[in-house]
């Protein structure tokens, strides 16, 4: 993905000259609704526009599959089926128009809600989809919500011009650790679509567990699917409890199929995530060849990293790599695959004479060294594809484990150039020397952005603060961070309950953070527009934390 964070800075300069009369005319309106997340440009007035029977869409030929989703959502909460059809030689009032305007960006849009009709101006199905996505919280509150439909709808009158932040605006679920199934991807990514969340980071493959079909290596689900046990307790990762019951599941290459067709109905692409070298135990436990030591084990029950990692200098675990790949890319058109890359317990490595006079013959410095040698033939072979590499930044071969020694972080090899690098730990200089060395950027820093992590470690108003371009990096590299993602990790979330529990609201804050320009955040006023949201996350049956347990204790 490239970048767009400019679309901004060009709508900005557009409007420059209206914007404080625009926003802050709205600011003081009684009628004003906080949408979520806030928009570039947005006024509210008192002209708002009643649907009515005789009410008809019209749109562009390009439009049509947001036509109808404007015309079902209305049909749904109030009762009306409104006339669709082309948007050719109609001039007429009480209209709801779907019209190009090639000059917009393609994930901007204009929406004008007055008393004489609505009007979404795009570029693409993205910038019409993204405005629904903004009209539908200018619908009464309890549009839709209820089972009652709603009469005498009357859609709140306002003036938006928007456009996104950054290009790549992330939710992470792993399911490695803990299967949810389909039902919950699909309710994520409803949510995702309507915060203006585009990318679906699927994290299908670790230690734990192993959740893709393969067809080449059914062992990889046969056996990697499933555990006897799972760690529990409230020591978590010194905990000796286990649950005493076993934990199993994963999907078929149908069911993948079924729920990129899903995501991509909601302008939503799924980035899979196939961890190597690391956090690939579930796969030795199929294919014992896979590991260092080439001796049988059994699927882990406890977290974090397992008891193993690849052998990488054994050219079948290169085959097995390219032969899983393979079956992925077939499955995945997004422009990226991520391979993880992290925490890789190097002393696996250092206690093998075999791959230390592989190390030493192919006169690399050590460990990490190895690890950037083996990750770029991996980007070689997915750039042979059309695909581009993704990685957690322990990739780039800096120490920022404390269970690695300072030798074995010594790199001679550089990492490939166009690897997009998934920051997550690690001193934010890191990033800032990343990026100054031309390497495109996802910010996640594990602080501020893991949602396994409890309301007390990243409180609601602790989330909403965080900003993917970190602090000191020179603005001729601002355009290497391309976005930034929310992880759901999952090792202590086993439950439904517990995932929405810990996922919402916090998910909406990341929404802003991608979306809006920083100027235009405001805390106090992302919460009225949460209220709203709330609403919707009740009537769906999602299990959000109530606000006296999200926020920062004063």
């Amino acid at each position: 993905m490239n970048s767009t964070k400019n679309n901004f800075s060009t709508l900005f300069s557009r409007y420059l000259v209206v914007f404080v009369t625009l926003v802050y005319s709205g600011l003081g309106n009684a009628n004003t609704v906080r949408v979520v997340p806030q928009p570039a440009i947005y006024q509210t007035h008192n002209e708002a526009f009643e649907l009515s029977a005789h009410t008809q869409i019209r749109y562009v030929d390009e439009a049509v599959n947001v036509a109808k989703l404007i015309q079902t959502y209305i049909e749904q909460g109030s009762g009306l089926t409104l006339n669709l059809t082309s948007v050719k030689g109609s001039d007429k009032k009480n209209l709801i128009r779907l019209l190009n305007a090639n000059s917009l960006d393609k994930e901007a849009y204009e929406l004008n809600v007055s008393k004489n009709g609505i009007s979404i101006l795009a570029s693409s199905e993205q910038g019409w989809f993204y405005g629904f996505q903004t009209l539908k919280q200018l619908f009464p509150a309890d549009f839709v919500l209820t089972q009652q439909q709603v009469k005498n709808v009357m859609v709140l009158g306002a003036e938006i011009k928007d456009a996104p932040r950054f290009s790549w605006r992330a939710f992470m679920l792993d399911e490695a650790r803990h299967f949810k199934g389909k039902a919950q991807v699909k309710l994520l990514l409803d949510e995702m679509a309507a915060l203006k969340m585009n990318v679906f980071h699927w994290h299908l493959v670790d230690d734990q567990g192993w959740r893709i079909e393969i067809k080449k290596y059914p062992k990889l689900t046969k056996v990697g699917a499933y555990r006897t046990n799972s760690q529990v307790g409230p020591l978590k990762w010194k905990s000796n409890i286990r649950s005493g019951e076993p934990h199993s599941g994963f999907y078929t290459q149908q069911d993948i199929k079924e729920i990129i067709d899903y995501a991509a109905a909601r302008h939503i692409t799924i980035i899979p995530e196939i961890g190597m070298p690391g956090h690939s135990t579930a796969a030795i436990a199929a294919y014992p060849w896979l590991g260092t030591y080439k001796k049988p084990i059994s699927m882990p029950t406890k977290f974090g990293p397992g008891p193993e990692v690849f052998d990488v200098t054994d050219p079948r675990v290169l085959e097995f790599a390219k032969d899983v790949l393979s079956e992925v890319i077939a499955l995945f058109p997004s422009d990226v695959i991520h391979i993880g890359g992290d925490e890789v317990k190097y002393k696996h490595w250092n206690q093998s004479k075999k791959i230390q006079q592989y190390i030493s013959a192919n006169n690399l410095t050590g460990p990490a060294d190895l690890q950037i040698y083996f990750t770029n033939k991996i980007s070689e072979f997915l750039s042979s594809k059309g695909k581009r590499m993704m990685g957690w930044n322990d990739i780039l071969g800096k120490k920022i484990h404390s269970y690695h020694n300072d030798s074995d972080n010594k790199t001679s090899v550089k990492l490939a150039e166009d690897t997009l690098v998934h920051f997550w730990k690690g001193d934010v200089k890191l990033a800032t020397e990343a990026a100054s060395k031309g390497y495109d950027i996802i910010n996640s820093l594990h602080t501020h952005t893991y949602l396994d992590y409890d309301y007390k470690k990243i409180p609601l108003n602790k989330a909403y603060s965080f900003n993917p371009i970190p602090e000191g990096l020179a603005k001729e590299h601002h355009s290497r961070v391309i976005g930034t993602g929310t992880q759901m990790w999952s090792e202590w979330i086993p439950t439904i309950g517990q995932m929405h529990y810990m996922v919402f609201p916090r998910i909406a804050a990341y929404a802003e953070i991608g979306w809006t320009q920083l100027e235009r955040k405001n805390f106090m006023s992302f919460q009225q527009g949460l209220k709203r949201i709330q609403q919707g996350w009740k009537a769906k049956g999602i299990h959000f934390a109530p606000d006296e347990d999200v926020l920062m204790k004063q």
